[in-house]
């Protein structure tokens, strides 16, 4: 059994949407090489528990491995037996993310406004994944940011991408996940590698400005 890592490279979540159980330790190896070592199967994902038991078995010694899209406690249950670590949700269900720190999990529940912002963190959630970022914009995370406590990691998710990192982090932006702009469905190993090697070099460059 592997203990939950805390402190990773970066707070940038790979959102691997789609991938496949055979593929999957291959293009979590690139990503972990290249310094993003948060990484989530989307359980709308083919076989997506299989995916992520590969991934916990390969790498939990050096990688924060989970799922997303979860919206039932039942999967929450499923991930803790399977010892993943993460659990990250498009909408702020306070029962899932109960479960998840009950199960000694990393809550990242998604959320849109002030008020689910707070109810996610009342129920103890780790970060908030402001989704979908796009249409809130990082003028409307300033304005979330100027009443959410100054410590809570906020991950924008949802239109984000290396020409907008900095952006997002002037608005106040902690952290990112990363979708389609790292991976999709076909992509090679080659590709995804070139990809995370680009996000953080982006990522990098904006936090030593």
């Amino acid at each position: 059994m592997c203990a939950i890592i805390r402190a990773t490279a970066r707070p940038c979540i790979a959102i691997l949407r789609g991938i496949t159980s055979k593929e999957a330790p291959a293009i979590a190896e690139v990503l972990i090489e290249a310094g993003i070592d948060k990484i989530e199967v989307p359980l709308n994902s083919p076989s997506p528990f299989e995916s992520i038991e590969r991934l916990i078995d390969a790498f939990c010694d050096v990688a924060v491995i989970g799922a997303g899209t979860v919206l039932q406690v039942e999967q929450v249950d499923h991930l803790a037996a399977i010892n993943a670590s993460m659990v990250v949700s498009p909408d702020c269900n306070s029962d899932v993310i109960k479960a998840t720190k009950q199960a000694d999990m990393l809550s990242y529940p998604g959320c849109f406004t002030a008020t689910e912002c707070f109810t996610a963190l009342r129920h103890g959630a780790d970060g908030l994944k402001l989704f979908p970022s796009f249409l809130l914009g990082p003028k409307g995370l300033e304005a979330l940011r100027a009443v959410l406590p100054k410590t809570t990691p906020v991950y924008a998710v949802g239109g984000v991408g290396p020409d907008n990192f900095s952006d997002w982090v002037g608005a106040g932006a902690t952290g990112f996940g990363i979708g389609s702009s790292l991976y999709k469905p076909g992509m090679s190993v080659a590709d995804v590698r070139a990809k995370a090697q680009d996000i953080t070099a982006a990522y990098d460059a904006v936090f030593d400005q």
